[in-house]
């Protein structure tokens, strides 16, 4: 018996289902790739089997949030209870100093509650605007997010409601349908206007449409599809699937010449002893030349995987060959955890196991923050096990020469501008306050991801007073020997051991009571302590 994997609002659970596994792998006819377009400017692309950004090959480690979208009440004002933007920005905060450079997320739900599309065609501006928050956030903190646009799992509707919406039978039994135009023309329409109106959306953070968006690090198709129990043939070869991902693939770079586009597979297959064939294997649906880089969900520990370690570096180096050397493409480990092991132990042979053959980027399932629930997969800020996890990241940061900024050239404030869709009662950002300044003062938090000889910092500026700061230079002298090689979202200059970064245009504004963060990336030797003192237009801070 197999059991496979599915997603719940809050946890991960587990149903049984039957593999066909008779059947043999069929050998895969190799599809002429196709190269991805230039890469403009800022924005992650493939280039051959790795990853560029900025001229030069690109690495990250990542991890999963997928509930970012259901913070705030989902109710009332966008601004102030709809979303909780505190709450966005402090969980940012925690990945950035954790070492988290690309974010996996949910960009779906067909419920009330947070629903982005609660019912058919209806979109809803409050949670998107919310999304657009969540995108304005991880640029700030130097981010790049993977929204994910469906479900195939009935967390958040999935393709279940989609399938009802056209007066179909749902369930596990009866998702094939939703891939199969025949069976399910609507299904096709009405994912094709979601993915429309998602990627056509201007950020009202940003003033930028999603599809002009450098934080966003790529679009992915769909959450563990799966064309299964229509056939040994079907299962083994992936036909129907194959059709739908180029299908949907084509039809965003349509739209969007920026990004890159993957197709969310789990990986499994009796070819790799990993799971059974399910109308997805790993090869001829990533052979698409739509989908830019492949992925794979490993969760060993599962009674039905029952992997050792060594078993595990063993299925995760047969994916890292066959992408790198059949398809041609980067490999994304885009989900994996462990359980009832020492995931410290784990953590560090899967991670050195990765940068040892090349692989290119993942993302640990997941990564709730402290107001989150968890599960036996979670792993929350300051767990032991997030030390590997950095160590793993400041490698690929600087295997990768740094991690560039994200530049979205956004407005000057990051109060939420009215669309045409907004209600005439939301009310403006509460940051967007007027009132008299009670008197001068900041804060400012500095904090260090280091692995010995280089580090990143990232700091957030806070205005304590109630009257907005037009126009910032932050100062500080560091103690040691540090140097700045980069920064972002603020231009930053040294003489000496002193340091002044400047305001950005867009981020030149800090409302009475709100922030500005910027990061930027160093080297040292010796001791690399935070600054004993920084200075805020000449105001001296208080350090948090």
């Amino acid at each position: 018996m197999l059991q496979s994997r599915f997603a719940r609002a809050g946890r991960r659970r587990y149903a049984l289902v039957v593999a066909a596994c008779a059947a043999v792998l069929a050998a895969a006819v190799a599809l002429p790739l196709v190269q991805a377009s230039a890469a403009t400017a800022g924005f992650v692309s493939r280039c051959g089997i790795h990853f560029c950004l900025g001229g030069h090959t690109y690495y990250f480690a990542g991890t999963n949030v997928y509930d970012t979208f259901t913070y705030g009440g989902s109710y009332g004002d966008t601004e102030t209870q709809w979303m909780d933007k505190a709450r966005i920005d402090n969980h940012m905060a925690e990945m950035a100093a954790d070492g988290v450079t690309v974010l996996r997320t949910w960009m779906f739900d067909h419920e009330t509650w947070h629903g982005f599309e609660p019912s058919k065609g209806v979109y809803s501006d409050q949670q998107f605007a919310e999304f657009d928050y969540i995108l304005y956030s991880a640029a700030q903190h130097n981010i790049r997010v993977i929204p994910v646009f469906e479900n195939y799992w009935e967390a958040y509707g999935g393709i279940d409601t989609r399938l009802s919406w056209e007066g179909l039978p749902t369930g596990q039994a009866n998702r094939w349908r939703f891939f199969n135009e025949t069976a399910c023309p609507g299904c096709f329409t009405q994912y094709k206007n979601y993915v429309s109106y998602a990627l056509n959306r201007t950020n009202h953070y940003t003033g930028v449409k999603y599809k002009d968006d450098p934080a966003v690090f790529a679009w992915e198709l769909m959450n563990e599809p799966r064309y299964e129990g229509q056939g040994a043939a079907e299962n083994v070869n992936g036909t129907t699937l194959r059709k739908w991902v180029d299908t949907m693939a084509s039809y965003i770079k349509g739209i969007d010449g920026n990004h890159m586009v993957d197709a969310g597979l789990e990986g499994h297959g009796t070819k790799y002893g990993f799971g059974g064939d399910e109308g997805n294997p790993f090869v001829a649906i990533q052979q698409s030349p739509y989908i830019d880089f492949t992925s794979a969900h490993p969760y060993p520990n599962e009674g039905w995987a029952n992997l050792t370690l060594a078993q595990t570096i063993t299925l995760i180096n047969a994916w890292l060959s066959d992408s790198h050397a059949v398809v041609g493409k980067p490999f994304f480990l885009g989900e994996f955890n462990t359980m009832g092991v020492d995931r410290s132990t784990w953590w560090t042979s899967i991670f050195n196991d990765l940068q040892t053959q090349d692989a290119d980027g993942s993302a640990f399932w997941w990564n709730p923050d402290a107001q989150a629930g968890g599960d036996n997969y979670s792993v929350k800020h300051g767990a032991p096990e997030m030390s590997v996890f950095k160590a793993h990241s400041a490698f690929m940061v600087s295997k990768s020469g740094g991690n560039p900024p994200i530049s979205t050239s956004p407005s000057a404030s990051a109060s939420r501008s009215a669309s045409p869709s907004a209600s005439a009662s939301r009310s403006a950002s509460p940051s967007a306050s007027s009132s008299p300044s009670s008197g001068p003062g900041c804060r400012v938090g500095y904090s260090l991801n280091d692995w010995g000889s280089g580090f990143t910092a990232n700091v957030t500026v806070t205005n304590a007073g109630t009257a907005p700061i037009t126009g910032w230079t932050l100062k500080w002298t560091f103690g040691g020997n540090q140097t700045v090689s980069n920064a972002w979202n603020a231009t930053v200059t040294q003489s000496g051991s002193a340091v002044t970064a400047v305001n950005m245009s867009y981020n030149a504004t800090i409302a009475g009571g709100g922030n500005a963060q910027f990061g930027f990336q160093g080297a040292y030797s010796g001791t690399n302590a935070v600054p004993a003192q920084f200075t805020l237009n000449g105001t001296t801070c208080t350090k948090v």
